[in-house]
């Protein structure tokens, strides 16, 4: 089943740690029904030290703070027109493609 929030979306959280913040979708994982949020749901990894080579670059080490993945059902999408978190529906757009739709507002986001 595909995915009603993309790459690139504006999304605010409904439900955890960073409930009612918003962000940018960054990744999508269908496979794991999740989304990966800039700046929420942040978590720490600890990096060791590598040996750097002139192929590779020095990669950050120490404490590493990176975003985690966050259920696709914990997120809502900001409908680009009316700026209201909004469930998504379909409708028909020009040419007869199927684009997704603002259950608020009615008006397509996207219109390609």
């Amino acid at each position: 089943m595909a995915l009603k929030i993309r790459k690139g979306d504006q999304v605010v959280v409904i439900a955890g740690k960073d409930k009612d913040r918003q962000g940018k979708v960054i990744q999508t994982l269908p496979k794991e029904n999740a989304v990966i949020v800039d700046g929420l749901n942040m978590v720490v990894r600890h990096q060791r030290p590598r040996r750097t080579t002139r192929a590779t670059p020095a990669t950050q080490t120490g404490r590493i703070q990176k975003p985690a993945p966050l259920a696709i059902g914990k997120v809502m999408l900001v409908c680009p027109r009316c700026s209201e978190p909004t469930r998504v529906g379909s409708a028909i757009g020009e040419g007869g493609r199927r684009a997704r739709a603002c259950k608020q507002c009615h008006e397509l986001i996207d219109v390609t």
